[in-house]
């Protein structure tokens, strides 16, 4: 069974929209959107991850930040620990940097049935805030 560590980054403007990104059509919850981030590793912590990982999948540099919620999630062939991050002070303007769409929602607009059932939790939330 695979284990993976995940930062993930809840890209939120002033205006209270949320920046996601589409997974690929050949990656695990294939076309699902999703907070961008990814895998925590060695040696690195969740805030390191989620800089790098933000860095590489939409061009920005966090600068602000705070943990929001970490879950962990059973798969049939993985288990997988997300730490979400509420990301609301960045340099640049965030975009799919690696060919992926993005797009920005407004808050209470997400859709739990467009991510991967992990995310559910984080988006009922959300929508609370």
């Amino acid at each position: 069974m695979k284990i993976r560590q995940i930062a993930a980054g809840i890209i939120r403007n002033s205006q209270g929209e949320i920046f996601i990104t589409q997974r690929p059509a050949d990656a695990h919850m294939a076309n699902k959107w999703e907070f961008p981030g990814g895998k925590i590793e060695a040696g690195e912590s969740p805030e390191q991850a989620l800089v790098r990982e933000l860095g590489e999948e939409t061009g920005i540099q966090a600068t602000g930040y705070q943990l929001f919620e970490t879950i962990e999630h059973q798969f049939p062939d993985r288990h997988i620990t997300l730490w979400f991050y509420l990301v609301e002070q960045w340099e640049g303007e965030p975009w799919g940097k690696e060919g992926q769409p993005g797009r920005w929602v407004k808050q209470n607009e997400l859709l739990a049935d467009e991510f991967p059932p992990a995310n559910g939790l984080i988006i009922q939330k959300l929508a609370q805030n």
